[in-house]
């Protein structure tokens, strides 16, 4: 069944409800017809005005129901706005369509809202989706709506069964805030700028609850404002306070049915007449060929193609994720944004997901296979800037300069090039939270990491200033107290809405009370990201190892605040960035091309390299915080940069920053690195002369008849196997690499999650960028919120530093019942080296960063025993002796505990 509009040609196709074996409620909708409708910034291409005759309320109108209901500031739940005033409308004539009359009204006054906003509201009959010439439109309080009727007897399920419960959830009310000063008598100081923001809060939150029914209802403008689809039709409508007048328009492909046909809204403005794409467009696509991003009102056929990067990462990326042992995966570059190399910060269309991956239906699949593996999925989400783009951005919508930003230089981010948001407008408060809503409540995400936050929370972005913990650096002027306020209400929403949800701040300026609960006066957050130890790991890099201070990388790593949590990690998506250098990188340069092989010589710099590179990570994961972050590739240290496809820019100056001819070659990760062969280490010396550097390597072909392999060489050679590790390409492409030492890199990395893992559960997670490109994290305990059980090191509340030698270039400290014991000097290694610890008892080795099988030199002997002395040493009551070899990183864990040491065989399978 085809419905037609006038330049508009609309198939239909019935799809299924579909129900996820897990329990999860699916994505697809039930409905008996699919409607697909686009908007689109296209000047020269032809138009359609969807204009039609003037409504009469009181005539036969082909309207099958009224316009929905606008609920605005200062009106009751159950009154909509009215027109009150005329507007002369300019004449628009398209081949199908005739002038129409446009009305508005007065915004009502509420709290001290400005009575600038408007409402545009189009409405389009349902003879006119039938084929008639007719359509009208309405222009009501700046509201555009478009009605687009559909079968009267259709049906829409806008929310899934889970979603209508967390409608029905309460979120609880604001708490005095007087909790900040018990936990920290120095806020007492501060106790009237504290005291105003929380006020701020608590009277914008009973504002939301008034005028808008909650924050629950305040943040589902996504279900109100952009288009909409009910039983009768869509329904379109925008916040456009500068708009004299809107209208829809669209163009056509000689009614092609398997055409994109695109409409746009235009309006008058103060500036002129203006195309724009809807700001709660939900999807959004680049043509080829085209600069600006085109709006699609998504609804598509069953037949759209489903084999995309979504797809992919789905079907080959998360199960590697499992594997290794990560229990999280945070995904970036999700809201569509037009510049491919900003790693998605650039945000255009916040309701939208990235269409360079796929179709939303592609992200909420690779949601659920994420839930299905038991992964917790986690979404880099951009508020504290947008696009500097007025073709296809937020920018200069209306026509002017402030609608959803600030006006003038406040309203611009001179580093960024983008638009600074006005949390201090209604209407933008309700447009970001119903966008933290949206993708939580529609897409089934579990949580956020805020980025940008420091920048939201001073009108200096953090910008030139060395922040040195004095307060009078976070409570002053320089506070923007709106944007603050606004974090606090997101996490109130978060939380109150979805429990369980997870937000992580991006803070690199330590603002005090930033992880306090909101009820205590804080601004709510779950975790900080530990920003700094990325930085300070480059700056190390860049020393002799003879200049490593013991002390500089203990305070860097536990340097954050009582009772705030935080994820840390060595390596940025920055740093990985063409112009820049991995760690792996830093550490062993241009010799990883050549001697990454374990059948052939390695180098000094190679043997540096790859023991450096664990001992990085593990003491990061060790000290740094509750969660650990490891950037896509890290994880078995990637050799080179990531480089997105990039045209000559030319800028207003004359200048031309130089692209790559939009080249994709370096715009992946290199898995195939650590895939496509069987590494087996074995206890015996007998079967030495059948392997490399202490392993049997078969190739993937041999490899197939493992069976067969197995029994006869048992037979033959009479030795025990200690560890089968096969790790084939997805791909299964010819050429993979076989005999890397980055296979021993992966294994360490998930060495140290099974050890966590050992010890009490935790997360992690992965932040995404294209189709194989990921970021892994180890976190928290229970999703964030539980205590910890038994002796999780990451969430235990015992962490003790008990050494860190500047002259022996060795670090000892104690997490859990763990005891951590590094030695970070180029040569010596120290036998009989004493260590303090806090409990009597037998210690055994759990992890060796040493071990063969992570590319060491198996100079630790993992069945010796460590019993333990009275008496004090570094503070600590007890001790015991141990061997530490240079370059090298020892876990040792109480025997009573019965914890088997993670070896190749506890944390490999075939």
């Amino acid at each position: 069944m085809v419905y037609t509009l006038p330049g508009v040609r609309l198939p239909t196709v019935p799809s299924a409800y579909k129900l996820s074996s897990n329990g999860w409620s699916s994505h697809v909708d039930t409905r008996n017809a699919h409607l697909s409708f686009f908007v689109k910034n296209k000047s020269n291409s032809r138009e359609e005005d969807f204009s039609g005759k003037p409504y009469e309320s009181g005539s036969q109108s082909s309207m099958a129901a009224a316009p929905e209901k606008v609920l605005v500031p200062g009106t009751e739940n159950d009154v909509s706005s009215s027109p009150t005033e005329k507007l002369d409308v300019p004449e628009m004539i398209s081949d199908n369509s005739q002038a129409c009359d446009v009305e508005s009204s007065e915004m009502i006054r509420g709290m001290e809202i400005e009575n600038q906003e408007q409402l545009v509201e189009h409405h389009i009959p349902i003879e006119a989706t039938r084929g008639d010439d007719s359509a009208s439109v309405q222009l009501l309080d700046g509201h555009v709506e478009a009605k687009l009727e559909g079968t009267s007897n259709s049906t829409y399920e806008t929310i899934s069964d889970e979603s209508s419960r967390v409608r029905e959830s309460v979120i609880p009310q604001p708490g005095v805030g007087q909790r900040i000063y018990e936990i920290d008598p120095l806020l007492s100081n501060y106790r009237e700028h504290l005291d105003y923001r929380y006020g701020q809060y608590k009277k914008l939150r009973e504002a939301i609850d008034k005028y808008e029914g909650g924050l629950e209802t305040f943040s589902r403008g996504y279900e109100k404002l952009g288009f909409n689809r009910s039983e009768t039709g869509i329904t379109y409508r925008e916040w456009a306070p500068g708009a004299k007048w809107a209208t829809l328009i669209g163009d056509f492909n000689n009614w092609d049915p398997n055409a994109d046909v695109m409409t746009r809204i235009r309006m008058d403005t103060p500036s002129g007449i203006k195309d724009s794409i809807p700001a709660w467009i939900k999807f959004s696509v680049q043509a080829p060929g085209e600069i600006p991003y085109n709006g699609i009102y998504y609804d598509p056929p069953e037949e759209e193609p489903v084999i995309n990067t979504y797809a992919n990462f789905r079907d080959e990326v998360l199960p590697r994720i499992k594997r290794l042992g990560y229990n999280a995966v945070q995904i970036m570059a999700i809201q569509e944004h037009s510049y491919y190399a900003s790693f998605g910060y650039h945000v255009t269309n916040f309701f939208a997901p990235s269409s360079r991956f796929g179709t939303p239906d592609d992200l909420k699949s690779l949601i659920d296979k994420a839930h299905e593996l038991g992964l917790v999925v986690l979404m880099d989400i951009v508020h504290s800037h947008a696009s500097n783009n007025t073709l296809d951005g937020l920018n200069m919508f209306d026509g002017t300069d402030s609608c959803y930003f600030h006006s003038g230089a406040r309203g611009y981010h001179w580093m960024w090039d983008s638009r600074l948001f006005n949390y201090g407008q209604w209407e933008v408060l309700r447009f970001l939270l119903s966008n933290a809503r949206w993708w939580l409540d529609e897409y089934k995400f579990d949580g956020f990491r805020f980025d940008g936050v420091t920048s939201m929370m001073y009108t200096h972005h953090g910008l030139q200033v060395a922040f040195t913990g004095n307060y009078n650096e976070y409570f002053g002027f320089a506070t923007d107290v709106d944007a603050v306020v606004y974090l606090m209400l997101v996490n109130d929403l978060i939380h109150g809405l979805f429990p369980e949800a997870i937000t992580i701040g991006e803070d690199v300026s330590g603002m005090p009370t930033f992880c306090i609960p909101l009820q205590d006066g804080g601004i709510g957050f779950d975790y900080r990201l530990h920003m700094a130890v990325a930085d300070k790991w480059i700056e190390i890099l860049k020393q002799r190892d003879e200049d490593w201070k013991m002390g500089d990388i203990i305070h860097t790593l536990t340097n954050r605040r009582w009772l705030e949590k935080c994820v840390c990690y060595a390596e940025s998506h920055d740093q990985a960035l063409v112009g820049d250098k991995t760690i792996a990188f830093w550490l062993m340069d241009k010799d990883m091309y050549d001697f990454m092989a374990v059948d052939r010589p390695s180098t000094p710099l190679i043997d540096r390299g790859i023991a450096l590179h664990k001992m990085i990570r593990l003491i990061t994961m060790g000290l740094g915080g509750e969660g650990y972050l490891n950037f896509m590739g890290n994880e078995f240290g990637h050799p080179e940069w990531i480089d997105f496809p990039r045209c000559d820019q030319h800028l207003p100056d004359g200048r031309v920053i130089p692209g790559n001819n939009n080249s994709y070659d370096k715009c992946r990760r290199r898995f195939d690195l650590v895939e496509g062969c069987l590494i087996i280490s074995y206890r015996s010396d007998e079967a030495r002369n059948f392997n490399v550097n202490g392993y049997i390597l078969l190739t993937k072909v041999e490899a197939q008849n493992f069976g067969d392999f197995v029994a006869l060489s048992e037979e033959r050679l009479q030795y025990q196997w200690d560890s089968l590790t096969l790790c084939e390409s997805e791909s299964g492409s010819e050429g993979d690499a076989e005999y890397l030492r980055y296979h021993g890199l992966q294994e360490f990395d998930r060495a140290m999650q099974h050890l966590e893992e050992k010890y009490g559960v935790c997360i992690s997670f992965t932040e995404f960028l294209n189709s194989n490109d990921l970021f892994f994290v180890k976190c928290w305990n229970n999703v964030g919120r539980g205590e910890t059980d038994g002796f999780a090191f990451m969430t235990s509340g015992h962490q003790y530093i008990s050494r860190k030698a500047e002259g022996d270039k060795i670090i000892v400290f104690e997490r859990g019942n763990l005891v951590f014991v590094f030695n970070f000097h180029w040569s010596n290694s120290y036998s009989d080296y004493r260590v303090g610890c806090l409990k009597p008892g037998k210690y055994k080795v759990v992890l060796d960063s040493d071990d063969p099988l992570f590319g060491g030199f198996s100079r630790i002997n993992h069945e010796a025993e460590y019993f333990t002395f009275e008496g004090w040493h570094d503070d600590r009551p007890r001790s015991f002796l141990i061997y530490a070899p240079s370059r090298t990183a020892v876990v040792y864990a109480l025997a009573e505990d019965e914890v088997e040491p993670v070896d190749a065989e506890a944390i490999t399978t075939i």
